[in-house]
């Protein structure tokens, strides 16, 4: 397999501002990365960069040590999985796999050998002699995975492979292409929109926004400690609340100030923030924040909006009596709330954040 690396890489079209902004960005040997971020922020860009499907206005991009910016697509030995399955409707399932192993003049043997081994992986065998049309949206995006599979790339780039599926699908093809991931030990790029995919699929993801990178970090540092307010709104369902707050002394101690009421601050977090700013957003995290008895002494007096059950849990939204800011919360299953009614929420100050209300950068 192979490292890559993309080094102060831009894109620009003509008719706009760019597309990517000096991007550099190391995956290592073997990683699992996921490109994520709102539509048009250069992810699917970068990724057909890489492929050397899009030209590069300026920067480098390396594979296995050697730089690509002038090899021609089909000579960096990488394969692609495409949002649409691409799949020729004419060939069977063996045939659509074999097709680009055909074309490299790969002895017949070798060929069969390689077709139905990914097929044995992928569960295809009892499809092979089937074609597209008579397949499931799921069987056909295995058939593109096993096309990809079958080539032995250095590196595998996947762009946005599982938007045209159901839910449950989705669901089951994320565990899919995770365990390849895992038997392969291969190099994988991913592109995606949907922050489910990113957060429970790659081993690192990186954030972009107007084709900037925001952040590169595992998962749970990106949930827990995001740079920014766009990270952390853009990772997490619900995403965060934001507030408009104050951070306060009193005495020897911090508070932040919110809808009137002051929250003391733990010593780990004072000293983070070191001293108090004045004016910020707080940010908190739907696990931040509980129902509570109307009138408790420590919560907020408020209005439940809206009660969304989904099963295993309840979404609650409020509005907060003393100044009218919207609040979602995460609820036990059988939470009793009803819109309309009169409640309590506490916030727990341990878990919020604190973002600078102009540049939204992190404060912590």
């Amino acid at each position: 397999m192979a490292e890559v690396r993309l080094e102060h890489l831009c894109k620009c079209y003509d008719d706009g501002p760019p597309a990517v902004k000096d991007l550099s960005l190391k995956i290592e040997d073997r990683e699992f990365v996921v490109l994520v971020g709102p539509s048009g922020c250069g992810k699917s860009t970068t990724l057909r960069m890489v492929a050397g499907l899009e030209e590069i206005t300026s920067g480098r991009i390396c594979i296995d040590g050697r730089e690509m910016n002038q090899v021609a697509a089909k000579d960096r030995d990488i394969a692609m999985v495409f949002q649409n399955y691409a799949l020729y409707p004419h060939m069977t399932v063996y045939g659509n796999m074999a097709f680009a192993l055909k074309m490299r003049k790969v002895k017949r043997r070798e060929i069969d050998r390689r077709v139905r081994k990914i097929a044995e992986i992928l569960e295809l065998e009892p499809y092979l002699k089937r074609k597209p049309a008579a397949l499931s949206g799921g069987q056909r995006q295995r058939v593109a995975l096993g096309r990809a599979m079958v080539r032995e790339p250095k590196v595998f780039l996947f762009d946005e492979p599982l938007s045209n599926l159901d839910a449950k699908l989705r669901t089951a093809m994320r565990s899919e292409i995770v365990r390849l991931h895992r038997e392969l030990g291969a190099t994988f790029l991913y592109v995606t929109h949907d922050q489910t995919e990113a957060m429970t699929m790659g081993s690192r993801i990186v954030v972009l926004r107007d084709g900037v990178l925001q952040q590169a970090d595992a998962p749970r540092v990106l949930y827990n400690a995001p740079c920014n307010r766009f990270v952390a709104q853009f990772l997490g369902s619900p995403q965060m609340n934001l507030v408009e707050g104050a951070l306060v002394k009193r005495g020897n101690a911090l508070c932040c100030r919110i809808a009137g009421r002051e929250l003391l601050l733990d010593g780990s977090t004072a000293r983070r923030l070191r001293e108090a700013p004045g004016d910020v957003q707080a940010g908190l995290r739907p696990e931040a924040i509980y129902l509570c008895a109307l009138g408790e002494e420590s919560g907020f007096d408020a209005v439940v909006e809206t009660v969304e059950p989904l099963g295993s849990d309840t979404y609650v939204s409020v509005r907060l009596g003393q100044t009218g800011e919207r609040l979602t919360l995460r609820a036990e299953a059988d939470c009793p709330a009803r819109p309309g009614e009169r409640t309590g929420v506490q916030i727990s100050p341990a878990m919020l954040h604190f973002f600078d209300p102009a540049s939204g950068v992190t404060l912590l």
